[in-house]
């Protein structure tokens, strides 16, 4: 059985997705929690609301190593294995 090179970018894709989803979201929740604080305290700092989140995310993307691993590892038997 031949994979279409279609099936091939659409699988990179939705696999991207999937390894992105829960580092941008976690970003996102992040981002939410620190602005509401900021919009309470009325503390309107720029790296306050950044610091917070690219080290959030990069915690996520610490934790989530071995699954995003095995999620390249599994795509890319399946792409050169067939």
């Amino acid at each position: 059985m031949e994979i279409d090179a279609l099936d091939l970018a659409r699988s990179a894709l939705m696999i991207s997705l999937q390894i992105a989803t829960p580092i941008l979201v976690s970003g996102l929740l992040i981002g939410l929690v620190v602005s509401i604080a900021q919009a309470v305290t009325q503390i309107q700092e720029q790296t306050l609301s950044f610091v917070p989140k690219i080290a959030v995310m990069i915690l996520v993307t610490i934790m989530l190593l071995g699954w995003i691993s095995t999620q390249m590892v599994e795509f890319a038997q399946r792409m050169f294995v067939g």
